[in-house]
């Protein structure tokens, strides 16, 4: 039998060798595997890494907490996951302090790597297990498999990004794969890279900061800071990339899990195997509208806006991460939606002085629920044409088929809005070509309760994916401004009239 190597050394040769050794690197990226180089070395605030399996997406992650981060936070939604995948690899290349009872790693350099778990994540009503991080400060967060965590969540965890120490980068870095019903708030948030029309490179920086509470992207990618008058503070913007890797990056796998992959059902073979995103975009079979019927109607959209008085859904804010916004609408064309922060119309008043710089002259559908009320009454008083909408008053009307009811004016609008969408009904609607106006329309689902039509109401919807569904309301609120009309042949049309239909 052949003896070791190191038998064969004096103690001397032992004790320069251990020396060298111990002047290695824990951890450093494959020089092979270009994705995960660029994420290591990428100076982004907010990196997202991967789209695909077998990216080295975990080794990524645990590499920045051990060689560039001081104290770290790396999380999963459940801990049998968090424990298998990410812990007993940490444990792999960095030693053996780990404490079980806490599930913190420190390193002999003095790094602390805490790994946690939200296997019930909050809501903006409701606290979650994100609120057991509330307390500490970390200079890297990171969600290893974003594509599990709702939005809400991931937004909270910034408030625990910083660090006291001089020089020390904060990062909030993710890996995902494209699959799961999160994926709309991650493409909306990275829809530059990802999106429907990608407008930035594979690890380009791109900058952006909060004005008003809403999210603008910075022109110049200076960092500059921006006068908010509102808080009368400075918005200091941050940078956000996204850097795309899988099976083919990663120099460790081969063929064996490559065969493993294929053998995967579609949708999740392409989104698995090569990160094909609109592999696992499919509708829900309860979705009200079906995301091709959106994407027509904003196919048809032009800029050329019509001569005629336009009907507005006025959809208000009830405050926090809420927002105000309008949608006129022109016949069967839908301007670009004006979007208010819920700080901007804390009353009623403050509304109807929005309304009158939009266009005096226009009809109004609003919204009465909350402010909205005073802002129908503010409205009325100042001799606009307004009519108010309850979404939760009865209904009397029935789908086009005659058969179904209605639970609600919410079921109603909504699915009068889906029947108007219809290509087969020919009214071409023309809808702006707005991200977060595609993602509230496509996320509302339906139910049948007792034979009549039930929608989900905001609060559940809320619940349910972490917003709220502002700009869509906006819209139906303004398509409630049609009128049916039935014809001898039995042919259903949808009229225009100048004096919106009064649903409440």
């Amino acid at each position: 039998m052949n003896k070791p190597l190191l038998d064969y050394m004096e103690d001397d040769e032992k004790l320069e060798l251990q020396r060298l050794l111990s002047q290695l690197a824990p951890w450093s990226p494959h020089p092979k595997n270009k994705p995960q180089c660029m994420a290591y070395n990428s100076e982004a605030n907010e990196i997202l890494y991967g789209g695909s399996a077998g990216g080295a997406k975990t080794d990524t992650i645990l590499g920045l907490a051990r060689m560039k981060h001081t104290r770290s936070l790396i999380l999963r939604r459940n801990f049998p996951e968090l424990e298998r995948s990410v812990i007993s690899r940490a444990l792999e290349f960095m030693g053996k302090d780990y404490n079980s009872a806490k599930h913190v790693i420190r390193t002999s350099d003095g790094r602390r790597i805490e790994f946690g778990h939200m296997e019930k994540p909050g809501s903006p009503q409701q606290q979650g297990d994100e609120q057991q991080y509330s307390s500490a400060p970390y200079d890297m967060i990171a969600f290893d498999q974003l594509e599990e965590f709702p939005e809400y969540p991931y937004m909270f965890m910034f408030s625990r990004l910083r660090s006291a120490k001089k020089g020390q980068r904060t990062q909030i870095i993710s890996s995902a794969n494209w699959v799961g019903e999160n994926l709309p708030w991650i493409i909306k948030r990275w829809r530059d890279w990802i999106g429907e029309n990608p407008t930035a490179e594979i690890g380009e920086i791109r900058w952006y900061y909060r004005f008003k509470g809403m999210e603008e992207e910075l022109s110049a990618p200076n960092g500059d800071k921006i006068w908010d008058e509102k808080a009368n503070d400075w918005t200091i913007p941050t940078s956000r990339t996204f850097i795309r890797a899988g099976l083919m990056d990663n120099p460790y796998l081969g063929d064996d899990y490559k065969s493993q992959l294929q053998q995967l059902p579609e949708p999740m073979r392409s989104a698995l195997l090569y990160g094909d995103i609109k592999a696992t975009m499919t509708d829900d079979a309860y979705q009200v509208i079906p995301r091709a019927w959106v994407k027509a109607a904003m196919g048809r959209w032009t800029p050329e806006r019509p001569s005629t008085i336009p009907t507005v859904g006025v959809d208000i804010a009830r405050g926090g991460e809420d927002r105000t916004v309008f949608a006129p609408r022109y016949g069967n064309w839908y301007d670009e939606l004006e979007k208010h922060s819920g700080t901007e119309t804390p009353d009623g008043q403050s509304v109807v002085n929005l309304m009158a710089l939009l266009n005096k002259e226009a009809y109004f559908n609003v919204d009465v629920i909350g402010v909205g009320s005073s802002a129908y009454d503010t409205a009325l008083t100042a001799g606009m044409t307004v009519t108010p909408i309850n979404f939760g008053a009865g209904s009397d009307q029935t789908d086009k088929s005659g058969m179904m009811k209605f639970l609600n004016k919410r079921a109603e609008c909504y699915w009068k809005f889906r029947e108007a969408l219809d290509p087969n009904e020919g009214n071409n609607i023309a809808l702006p070509n707005d991200p977060d106006l595609e993602a509230d329309l496509c996320s509302v689902k339906w139910r049948s309760m007792g034979g009549k039509i039930q929608i989900e109401s905001k609060e559940d919807i809320k619940k349910r994916i972490g917003r709220s569904t502002d700009y869509g309301d906006a819209v139906v609120l303004a398509d409630a401004g049609r009128a049916l009309e039935w014809h001898e042949s039995g042919a259903q049309k949808l009229k225009d009239y100048s004096n919106p239909w009064r649903v409440a």
